[in-house]
């Protein structure tokens, strides 16, 4: 199981040396994914020295785990390059540095005929106005409800989703990406919710499933609990296209700033989140969490959500919205249907990088993210 931890160590009580972070043996098993559920702020640890040894705490458990610490040498006050495991990967270049995204934010109805239908109508006028990239928003051809997904959930592997065979089929005859939102997604005997890339040539590309379920509870306000029919994804996707490498992230996903950080590490150029933040958190947050991520990254964030539609048992926010590098929003729309255009300049992340070099400026021996997935990824090949 994939999972993302970060280590909070002291400087005056945790002694590392470059073997010890460099995956020394002794103490493999502190990554172990089978260790730390996706992506929680629950599942994080703290090493604490003990004499010789190190402490591995975990929250859910009673007793900690021990090992024997390789390293003796004080680590110096700056590591910055420590303070990702494995290593930050340099921000890539890009097939292309500037171009057209287009946030298609759709009013969704129980026919799902008609919204397939509109969902391709939106792709082709986008992809008219010159828009290379398209974002289309979470659950589209389908209402967003429990009862809902078992029903409109389609089998994507099997080649049985009239939802993505659209998405295809456009792609490659408008030679355009496509982030096709998500959809519920049927494998098996579990439901998901799933996002699809599509590549200019109509191949999926990748497949995010939804990492943290959308249960919440404010009282007298909004209780939903996805979990009662959708199961959580595994692994965090980045994905490269003619248009840069991509994370995903769908709605709930947005909350938690370790799978952005991962994704920034990872060289990501942009994250794009398909949400349906509703009429209770999204005043408070949706576009607080958009400026926050692409802050704290350093990187393009895009979110596409449904149109409002206030007769709905969900009622969606809306307020689809590009933010640019510095936290700044480039684009956004009210919370009618709309097609957001808006040009994309990647060279502004180096730029704003410079302005505020974060990355030469981490504390490794203070904090550390740990991609998991990546590090076992990194072991097994």
């Amino acid at each position: 199981m994939a999972a993302a931890t970060i280590g909070m160590l002291s400087s005056s009580s945790v002694h590392y040396s470059n073997r010890f972070l460099n995956y020394h043996s002794s103490i493999s098993h502190l990554y172990r994914s089978s260790f730390c559920p996706i992506f929680h702020s629950h599942s994080a640890f703290c090493l604490v020295r003990q004499g010789n040894s190190i402490d591995k705490i975990n929250k859910n458990c009673v007793k900690p785990i021990r090992t024997v610490a390789a390293a003796t040498r004080m680590a110096s006050p700056f590591k910055p390059e420590e303070a990702r495991i494995p290593p930050a990967i340099p921000l890539p270049s890009s097939p292309i540095s500037k171009f057209k995204i287009a946030l298609c934010q759709l009013s969704v109805t129980s026919d799902k005929e008609r919204n397939i239908a509109h969902a391709r109508e939106a792709i082709e006028e986008a992809a008219g106005k010159g828009a290379q990239l398209i974002l289309l928003p979470e659950i589209w051809n389908s209402p967003y409800s429990n009862d809902s997904f078992p029903v409109y959930a389609e089998e994507i592997d099997a080649d049985k989703s009239p939802s993505t065979a659209m998405l295809s089929e456009l792609s490659r005859s408008l030679k355009i990406t496509i982030i096709g939102g998500s959809i519920p997604e049927r494998s098996g005997d579990r439901l998901y919710n799933t996002c699809c890339v599509f590549g200019a040539d109509g191949k999926l590309k990748a497949k995010h499933r939804k990492i943290h379920l959308f249960d919440i509870d404010i009282p007298g306000q909004m209780t939903f609990k996805e979990s009662k029919t959708l199961t959580a994804g595994e692994t965090p996707t980045i994905v490269d296209t003619d248009v840069g490498r991509i994370g995903i992230g769908i709605c709930y996903d947005i909350r938690f700033q370790e799978l952005a950080a991962i994704y920034a590490a990872r060289g990501a150029h942009l994250i794009c989140y398909p949400g349906a933040f509703n009429m209770t958190t999204g005043p408070l947050h949706w576009e607080l969490l958009q400026r926050a991520r692409a802050a704290d990254c350093q990187l393009y964030v895009a979110t596409c959500s449904p149109a409002r539609d206030n007769n709905s048992s969900y009622v969606a926010w809306g307020h689809s919205t590009l933010v640019g590098p510095f936290g700044e929003i480039i684009a956004t729309t009210e919370h009618d249907e709309a097609i957001v255009i808006s040009e994309i300049n990647y060279s502004l992340i180096e730029q704003r990088r410079t302005y505020l070099p974060f990355q030469k400026q981490r504390r490794g021996d203070l904090y550390q993210l740990v991609d998991v997935h990546r590090l076992n990824s990194t072991r097994t090949s």
